[in-house]
């Protein structure tokens, strides 16, 4: 499976915010916006994954993440000069989506959850059409919904409904299998003039292949496409990692979890960045796992 994450946009809605670096760079607490849903793709196993953004934004995403080698993945780049919907990610991505299946997901979508990687790699595997993750909200009428019947199979998707079927909002991470590029090509533009993703899901709908996997108690899921919103999440991850003493989205500890990279390599990484609290993180990380420049010093303090 092949990964996407959109991060274009203009971000108008956090202006001034964004007037000068892309919504996905903003910081929500202690890491750019971008890890948190590249930490996902990667918890699915997943290793090529393409980032979408602008012509200016691009090479500030460049920058942060590189090609991705030292962590185990390949990232490549593509722009997309003006928003076309979320589905011209599959137009714009086709190459990089060849024969194999994909998952796309927004680039300022956040998810947390117990055992989240199991979730997402049964589900990603042996893909027949689409798999949604629906999530309970108070405010259904906010968002795309999903209708399940009493076995929970897919059986309607309404956009921001004025009377919900269900309380169940579809997130912004979907898995498709190689037919969506097809799909996508086969779009007309919307009365906005874009292509929408909900357009593509009720293909699948309506051929029977569409899932709908509730992540219900337990998880939560973020957008922060707003200030207050922005603001939630960092509060979100602040309360958690200082309770938990874990860093959540630490892509370096996710790419050692997954065996993306060795122990060694984690620890250099978190030697990179020794000065700062994340790259202690990183290092404690490794030397927890064994890593072999674990000291007799360390050996007695336990960490670096």
């Amino acid at each position: 499976m092949k990964g996407i994450i959109l991060a274009g946009g203009t971000g108008s809605r956090l202006y001034p915010l964004t007037r000068s670096i892309s919504k996905q760079l903003l910081p929500v607490y202690d890491k750019p916006m971008i890890y948190y849903p590249l930490s996902v793709l990667m918890l699915a196993g997943i290793r090529e994954i393409l980032v979408i953004s602008t012509p200016l934004e691009l090479p500030l995403f460049e920058r942060l993440l590189g090609d991705g080698s030292r962590l185990g993945l390949e990232i490549t780049y593509a722009e997309q000069p003006v928003p076309r919907g979320l589905a011209d990610a599959f137009l714009v991505g086709a190459d990089h989506i060849g024969d194999d299946e994909v998952a796309l997901i927004l680039g300022d979508n956040i998810f947390h959850g117990p055992r989240f990687s199991e979730v997402l790699r049964r589900h990603a595997r042996n893909i027949d059409g689409c798999v949604l993750f629906g999530y309970p909200v108070t405010d259904p009428e906010r968002y795309g919904v999903g209708e399940t019947d009493a076995d929970g199979r897919l059986i309607s998707i309404e956009e921001k409904p004025a009377h919900p079927k269900s309380d169940r909002a579809i997130t912004g991470l979907y898995f498709y299998d190689n037919d969506v590029v097809d799909i996508a090509r086969g779009l007309r533009p919307s009365a906005r003039g874009e292509l929408e993703i909900s357009d593509v899901n009720q293909v699948y709908l309506d051929a029977g292949k569409a899932k709908l996997v509730d992540l219900g108690r337990g998880f939560a899921w973020l957008d922060t496409g707003t200030h207050n919103s922005l603001m939630d999440a960092g509060q979100y991850i602040q309360i958690l990692e200082h309770r938990q003493g874990v860093r959540i989205a630490c892509l370096e500890e996710v790419a050692l979890r997954v065996g993306f990279i060795d122990i060694d390599t984690c620890y250099r990484l978190g030697e990179e960045s020794a000065n700062s609290g994340y790259g202690q993180y990183v290092m404690d990380i490794a030397v927890r796992a064994g890593s072999a420049h674990l000291t007799p010093q360390l050996a007695r303090k336990g960490t670096p």
